[in-house]
């Protein structure tokens, strides 16, 4: 019996003395296969553990105490959703280290994963970069720069501890009276593929070569997870009703919408969105045909599906009625992880229930949570789930703002260059004139300039909004020579612009849209509001101009051309409008072309390159070019 205890005891000291083989976890291991890894520590989870990686919860819920109580998966910023007013990089970090150490203090350590709306640069942030929106990138035609934008914005949402954003977006808008059609690069296919394929690749880093399809790529601690978005067919709803019905054959879906989110897929993204929008009267949240055997199945995409805010809720009408059965007919069509802002409580509840009494199989489940973890894997969130504080200096870094510069010249498209008669051109403007008038509402209104989702999710009008950036008056006063009068008056009196029109020896009138995102951007008319037109039927009446038109699409311009010498389609370009200088100036030429169709009355809409009956004011990928002037005295 001694003889017995002795050797017993020998055996338990020996295994006491070999602590790191008794603790050796294999999903700890970033030298083990991924798949290998996601296994290992799906087999260690419980229902509760699994339900908590499928939850994305608002940034205000947040707590401690709250992720660790559900083992909440992933956080999000909603829009304009901020830690502090005018926050810097630092206290976004400090904001997601402490929801990350409560991550990693549960039982299995899994952290979680942040996301935000980086839709033109990390927009959410005071001081960030703000580049032009997706519609301005696309009349760039330079996929190279693209990359380069997203590799920015990249940097700069790292620079905030956040590793995952809300972007692309690769909707193809085939109707402008979308509210979110300033997000869509372009009403054709094949460009919005272009811009998808080198955006993924500049937030997400370049997949390496055969790296296979579907998998997704994250490659290092300065890239982001993407999300493409908004599968599918968000772009196609009638008479671009946000939100509402794509009426379009199979066939059409596929050739049209679809193609984007399988460049996504090919170049590694981590997750897919999906669309509120309806497919022929089917809400895309519930369609297992199109996320399941579409996407997940016939694409082969293995990263995440993730719904939009609130989306199980609004699959009802009245939202969050039989919520119950919202979330088995979602979960059931493939969504992965949710975007239950406020109602995670409920929705953990429900959703346990559902697969404890069998109504939601646990493969399911465990289909959901392994493309979850597969993603966390693949960025390193295991090894390096921390802000890097050293990334700070990278929010609004000068590099960035001279490339959102280069993206805003390349993307303005040269409408107009003379009056009809005229054989000079209107641009490039002279910079030694004695005296210019700048006008308009959108002359010195960065607000304007920026758009929806900038700092807030609507973004709102005025210059105090996102820190650092330039007006276009601003750029105007940097670019002409020091002995230049520039006059500013937003709205000139005409009796008043009358008396003294002569003593100017150009105009440069600055007019568009108030910033909106979303259904709030829905435009039946799409005119310019007053009082534009009036403005450039006085100031243009009366002095040589050109028009910029600051915009998240076409307007309604048929009855002004005429007034103009010169027009500028300029998007919205964000915060750097030195790049509008430097064109109108002809520091540099125009290249940039019409990444969609310029109609001439709301009545032809939609209507689209390729279309039987096409009839525009000027017509997709139109843009007149110029060169640039060593002088222009």
């Amino acid at each position: 019996m001694t003889t017995v205890s002795s050797a017993a005891a020998c055996l338990v000291l020996a295994v006491l003395l070999l602590p790191s083989a008794a603790q050796y976890v294999k999903y700890k291991d970033a030298k083990q296969p991924i798949n290998e890894r996601v296994q290992d520590l799906l087999g260690r989870m419980t229902l509760e553990e699994k339900i908590g990686q499928m939850s994305q919860i608002e940034r205000a819920n947040a707590t401690a105490e709250v992720i660790e109580k559900y083992f909440v998966g992933s956080v999000l910023s909603g829009g304009g959703s901020v830690p502090a007013e005018k926050a810097s990089a630092s206290v976004w970090q400090k904001m997601v280290t402490r929801m990350q150490k409560a991550a990693l203090k549960t039982r299995l350590g899994i952290p979680i994963i942040y996301g935000i709306d980086a839709v033109h640069g990390n927009n959410d942030v005071y001081n960030a970069t703000i580049f032009p929106h997706n519609v301005g990138l696309g009349a760039t035609r330079d996929p190279r720069l693209v990359k380069r934008v997203g590799e920015a914005t990249a940097h700069e949402t790292r620079a905030t501890g956040i590793p995952y954003t809300f972007a692309p977006c690769v909707a193809v808008c085939r109707d402008p009276r979308w509210g979110r059609c300033y997000e869509s690069f372009s009403e054709d296919t094949r460009l919005v593929q272009l811009m998808t394929s080198n955006m993924v690749a500049g937030l997400q880093g370049d997949v390496p070569a055969k790296h296979p399809k579907g998998v997704p790529f994250v490659g290092g601690a300065k890239k982001v997870a993407g999300c493409a978005k908004h599968f599918v067919g968000d772009g196609g709803t009638t008479r671009g009703i946000n939100e509402n019905n794509t009426v379009l054959s199979f066939h059409d879906l596929m050739r049209i919408h679809m193609p984007p989110y399988d460049n996504a897929v090919i170049n590694g993204i981590s997750s897919v969105m999906i669309s509120y929008s309806s497919w022929n009267g089917v809400k895309m949240h519930e369609n297992k045909f199109l996320i399941t055997d579409t996407l997940k199945n016939k694409l082969n995409f293995r990263g995440f599906v993730i719904t939009d805010w609130q989306a199980v809720d609004r699959i009802t009408n009245p939202p969050h009625q039989h919520y119950y059965h919202s979330i088995k007919e979602t979960i059931h069509a493939g969504i992965d992880m949710v975007m239950i802002p406020y109602d995670y409580p409920e929705f953990v509840a429900d959703l346990a229930k559902q697969v404890k009494q069998g109504q939601i199989k646990l493969e399911r489940i465990d289909d959901a949570v392994s493309r979850i973890l597969r993603v966390k894997f693949a960025m390193g969130l295991f090894e390096d789930p921390l802000p890097d504080p050293r990334l700070t200096k990278e929010l609004g870094a000068q590099e960035h703002r001279a490339l959102a510069r280069e993206a805003v010249r390349k993307s303005l498209v040269l409408l107009k260059n003379s009056k009809k008669g005229q054989a000079k051109p209107m641009l490039p403007l002279p910079k030694t004139a004695k005296k210019i008038l700048v006008a308009g509402s959108h002359a010195h209104d960065l607000g304007s300039q920026c758009g929806g989702w900038t700092i807030k999710w609507q973004g709102e009008r005025g210059n105090n909004l996102t820190g650092v950036g330039t007006t276009i008056l601003e750029a105007i006063k940097k670019a002409v020579d020091k002995k230049t009068s520039v006059d500013y008056v937003e709205r000139p009196d005409k009796d008043d612009l009358a008396k003294s029109a002569e003593g100017y020896e150009y105009a440069v009138v600055a007019v568009g849209e108030p910033p909106y995102a979303e259904t709030a951007g829905d435009n039946k008319n799409l005119t310019i509001p007053s009082p534009g037109p009036e403005v450039i039927k006085d100031v243009c009446g009366l002095v040589r101009c050109v028009v910029l038109v600051v915009s998240g699409r076409p307007l309604v311009l048929q009855p002004y051309v005429d007034y103009m010498d010169a027009l500028v389609a300029a998007w919205l370009p964000g915060t750097e409008a030195q790049g509008i200088t430097d064109v109108l100036f002809g520091d540099y030429g125009f290249t940039g072309k019409l990444p969609r169709t310029w109609f001439k009355s709301v009545d032809q809409l939609p209507m689209n390159y390729g279309d039987k009956r096409y009839d525009p004011l000027f017509p997709f990928g139109f843009g007149l070019t110029t060169k640039a002037a060593a002088s222009h005295d």
